[in-house]
């Protein structure tokens, strides 16, 4: 039902793409489509959960989409096969947050897939979203993902898939993905992160150590990496890295994650 750019379009049936090219979990893109090709095209500094205000005035210049229908729309009286979306994204138009520019063959952006379908049923031929009795409000949607995130929450990039870059023409030859190790370090650094923010909706403040986590039984997973957790009542950072690394890597309360060189 909606034909105006920039609105909220995920409260129709829709595709979206997200867009991390660092992949430090802030400053990333995010495009949603509905069926009549309308567009969200929008850019948030952060997750919504570390309080971001999505950018929505921000367009990706040169973005091209299409849509084909294998059916018709809102009617109810047909029998609908499907709809077919095509997306071109110009890098030129990540260049501004994406750090690196163009990517190099062999860089890994983080991305991910969602398909948005609303339960409906037909009122008086026309399709009405179910309501769920308990709320008296539209039942939940539901999502399809690329890349399973674990939660109903697209905006977990932890959990979004890798696409790695060649220069390696189509049907020419194979470059293999490489997973890089340090990845690891990641998803440990975001595990206590989590605990993180468990403990201190529970206390009230961060916690400022370890062992504190542990005793609060939020720490139900094994530490690899030797994290070290610095902390004031309200702030925090967490640095850990891979023994014989090059690397260190953080994590503090606003859930981005970035690198250094050891010593």
């Amino acid at each position: 039902t909606i034909t105006q750019r920039d609105a909220v379009i995920f409260h129709d049936n829709d595709f979206e793409i997200f867009i991390d090219p660092d992949g430090d979990t802030h400053y990333y893109y995010e495009i949603e489509l509905n069926a009549f090709n309308t567009v969200w095209d929008l850019f948030l500094s952060r997750p919504y959960r570390d309080g971001a205000r999505p950018l929505t005035s921000w367009n990706l210049v040169g973005l091209k989409m299409a849509v084909s229908l294998q059916g018709t729309l809102n009617n109810p009286n047909d029998r609908d096969t499907s709809w077919t979306v095509e997306i071109a994204i110009p890098f030129r138009g990540l260049t501004e947050y994406s750090w690196g520019g163009k990517p190099r063959s062999g860089d890994q952006w983080r991305l991910n897939f969602s398909r948005v379908e609303w339960k409906t049923t037909v009122v008086d031929v026309q399709y009405v979203k179910e309501t769920d009795p308990a709320t008296g409000k539209p039942c939940r949607e539901d999502n399809w993902v690329w890349s399973p995130i674990g939660a109903v929450d697209m905006h977990r990039h932890e959990r979004w898939g890798f696409v790695q870059f060649s220069d390696i023409l189509a049907g020419h030859g194979v470059q293999p993905f490489f997973f890089d190790p340090e990845n690891e370090v990641k998803d440990e650094l975001r595990n206590l992160y989590y605990a993180q923010r468990e403990y201190a909706l529970r206390e009230g403040h961060y916690a400022s150590s370890l062992r504190e986590l542990k005793k609060s039984q939020l720490l139900f997973f094994p530490l690899a990496f030797n994290p070290e957790l610095k902390s004031t009542f309200t702030l925090y950072e967490i640095i850990a890295s891979r023994t014989n690394s090059s690397w260190q890597w953080h994590i503090d309360q606003s859930g981005r994650v970035w690198c250094t060189k050891g010593e």
